[in-house]
């Protein structure tokens, strides 16, 4: 999106997601003339699987040759059957249905037959999308987050269009974004956020969240962006579809001209589109010409930390931030968004200024703090949340107290599965007493599930760490330190 006199050449990533590259021009809000892309259409119209990734590899090199290229032909990507059927297998099998209680393994039955009409029902524009269902899962504060389950038809259009979006948005998206991106995870984000804090000279940590951000998003402003390269006015249309789809709940269907619910394929790319505008491409230009001293930018989602060098610098990037978002209908959450003093030197100077230990802040599961290695020299810990550690442990005792009668192999199975997972999100350096909590509290739980099933026989504890020794795997680190493995992977 180009000012006047602009253009933005987004940088290709380096050994570090955060170096700003070369110095160069970068706009906004404009939109140039369209431009045609007669490489799409030597496609063919039916494709086999591997003509429909070589057919979304054309559009992938297009759009990276051509930064202000407006594509005019995508539906017939979308609506071709093999990427259709690729879309469906890719689904998850055991998925909650949406409003019309369509399964997938019902769906399935009539495979060809079902993609045929929806083919045709989306070339022909008769695809209607359908209301998601509305439900809700705890949070680890305590409130409920709503999610949106659309029907498996939408769920199918929504894949096969996120695909072919994915090859135009993946080579204007910048490095330091790395929510729901293929290729990318959360760990990519924390080791980047780990690595940018220790090998840039970084002081303070603005650690920000944007208010309800999936309910805010606006819809307007979302559809100005997507067309900046999207001139198919049926892609569009289908985006709008789903925008406009509403919600039921309890029965009752409620419209909005804002949000995208979350729980769809195309909501996080949306989220993403509108943030790129929004925030990343302002954020880059903010860093190279208005900052004064190093500036490090990690955003995952609608969830993103700034580190800066200089004080001066991050309050004049978060009053900055805070007009830049209220143009767009977004703000930023009051309690959440803090800046705090963090870095090699915030031990010293706020132990002489008397003001106690550094703060710390949370992001992507885990509590960065402050910390030294055995030599001295300064580290950043990460340590697992307590409340996303407390409930997991409450999730498990219902669990456990649910699956009460259940024979032992089948639950020490089912927790073998949870701690298994729970290590290979969280088992990072530097975060082994956490780790050994969550697996002794498992295995405590289970022991008290277990003596609760009889009244009579009591387990001894020589018993229950041959169970625990059978069923559970042992507390471990599954991630290098992220300075090793940026080494490795770039």
């Amino acid at each position: 999106m180009n000012e006047p006199g602009q253009s933005d050449r987004p940088v290709v990533p380096t050994k570090f997601p955060n170096n700003p590259g070369r110095p160069g021009a970068e706009g906004m809000e404009g939109r140039g003339l369209a431009k045609g892309n007669p490489s799409q259409q030597s496609a063919p119209r039916t494709l086999s699987r591997a003509g429909v990734s070589s057919a979304l590899e054309r559009v992938r090199e297009a759009a990276k040759r051509d930064k202000t290229m407006r594509f005019t032909a995508l539906l017939h990507h979308v609506y071709n059957v093999e990427h259709l059927e690729a879309a469906y297998y890719a689904l998850k099998r055991d998925a909650a249905a949406g409003v019309d209680g369509e399964t997938w393994e019902h769906y399935g039955q009539a495979l060809e037959a079902n993609l045929a009409d929806l083919a045709g029902r989306l070339k022909r524009g008769a695809y209607r999308a359908r209301p998601v269902k509305r439900v809700y899962i705890p949070k680890a504060d305590g409130r409920q987050r709503p999610l949106g389950i659309p029907t498996l038809e939408d769920k199918l259009v929504q894949r096969a269009t996120v695909d072919v979006l994915n090859a135009i948005y993946e080579t204007d998206f910048l490095g330091f974004s790395y929510g729901f991106r293929p290729g990318r995870n959360p760990h990519d984000a924390l080791d980047a956020l780990y690595t940018g804090v220790l090998t840039r000279k970084v002081n303070w940590v603005l650690d920000a969240d944007i208010r309800g951000f999936f309910d805010a998003l606006d819809h307007e402003w979302l559809v100005k962006f997507v067309e900046h390269r999207i001139a198919d006015r049926r892609v569009v249309r289908l985006i709008q579809k789903w925008l406009k789809a509403g919600v039921l709940e309890d029965g009752t269907r409620t419209g909005s001209e804002e949000g995208t619910p979350q729980g769809g394929s195309i909501s996080p790319l949306l989220a993403n589109v509108y943030l790129h505008y929004v925030f990343d491409l302002w954020a880059r230009r903010w860093r190279r010409t208005q900052a004064h001293g190093d500036v490090i930018v990690v955003r995952y989602a609608d969830d993103f930390i700034v580190g800066f060098q200089h004080r001066a610098d991050a309050e004049r990037f978060l009053t900055e931030l805070r007009e830049r978002l209220a143009k767009f209908r977004l703000e930023l959450h009051s309690e959440k968004t803090r800046l705090l003093e963090f870095g090699p030197y915030a031990a010293e100077n706020r132990r002489r200024a008397g003001q106690g230990k550094p703060e710390t802040f949370d992001f992507l599961g885990f509590t960065h703090i402050c910390g030294k290695k055995r030599n001295g020299r300064f580290t950043v810990v990460r340590q697992t949340i307590r409340k996303r550690l407390q409930a997991k442990l409450g999730e498990v005792k219902a669990e456990l107290r649910r699956r009460l009668h259940v024979p032992i192999p089948v639950v020490g199975g089912w927790l073998r599965s949870v701690v298994e997972g729970h290590l290979r999100y969280y088992g990072v350096p530097m975060n082994g007493p956490a780790l050994c909590t969550f697996c002794f509290q498992v295995g405590r739980l289970w022991c008290r599930a277990l003596r609760r099933r009889s009244q009579t026989a009591r387990l001894t504890w020589e018993r229950m760490r041959r169970l625990i020794r059978r069923w559970l795997p042992p507390p471990r680190i599954c991630h290098p330190y992220p300075l090793r493995r940026l080494g490795v992977v770039t």
